[in-house]
């Protein structure tokens, strides 16, 4: 047995050996997909409901222990008690938390864990010179990861736990958080904005990240500084 951590978030898990079956919701492009296989996930089922995206992780992540499905999570149909770990990195927003997290406690073996973590951009408890420059041209739709009042989803530690507490299925439930500064030059700013939906759902896309690659350049200097915080949430399936 033995903790295992990594930048991504991947971590913390306490009591995971580091094999056995595996799940992940909203695998996205694959970073946490890659680091738990890294871990020793084997096999890893990969749930994705954009085809783009599962696409190009099947392309790019070549690994037979990796199955993925194309499917929103509350449709896939998946073995239940059949497996050692769960996790969503950076997508579980997106569902009927709920709902979800019965699913998620169905799936898992007694004893099995399931983890649940975001980056989150942004501390209200230190200076973000960037946002306070580009917030107005961000102005636009936002994710359910904006969460509820002021307080990012992720970060609403009280709802979350309660969420956990509500399926009475899990057990040795933590939460932890870790601030990080992430440093980006022009076009690793671009290539980042690039990924959010909120930014990929508008028609002047191209102009908003034009115009967030001059900021970088022109008024920062090429070097651009966001406050992260990543924000962690396991628990144990009940013995």
């Amino acid at each position: 047995m033995r903790a295992v951590r990594s930048r991504a978030g991947c971590g913390y898990i306490r009591d995971w050996s580091g094999n056995g079956d595996g799940f992940e919701i909203g695998a996205g492009t694959g970073t946490a997909t890659r680091r738990l296989l890294d871990l020793g996930a084997n096999p890893l089922v990969a749930v994705e409901p954009d085809s783009r995206l599962a696409t190009f992780l099947r392309r790019t992540v070549r690994d037979e222990a990796l199955t993925v499905i194309i499917s929103p999570f509350e449709d896939v149909i998946l073995h239940e008690a059949g497996f050692d770990l769960g996790v969503s990195a950076t997508a579980f927003h997106w569902l009927n938390e709920d709902l979800t997290l019965i699913k998620v406690a169905k799936l898992l073996r007694p004893g099995g864990w399931w983890a649940m973590l975001w980056n989150v951009f942004g501390d209200r408890n230190r200076p973000d010179p960037f946002h306070e420059a580009t917030k107005m041209l961000l102005n636009g739709p936002s994710s359910p990861s904006a969460g509820a009042g002021d307080i990012p989803f992720a970060l609403d530690a009280e709802a979350r736990l309660a969420a956990l507490e509500r399926t009475r299925a899990f057990d040795a439930v933590e939460y932890r958080t870790s601030a990080w500064p992430l440093v980006l030059d022009p076009d690793q700013t671009v290539a980042l904005y690039a990924t959010y939906s909120n930014i990929n759902i508008r028609q002047d896309r191209g102009a908003v990240l034009a115009e967030l690659g001059r900021v970088a350049r022109d008024e920062f200097h090429g070097r651009v500084t966001r406050n992260m915080i990543t924000s962690l949430y396991i628990a144990r399936r009940r013995l």
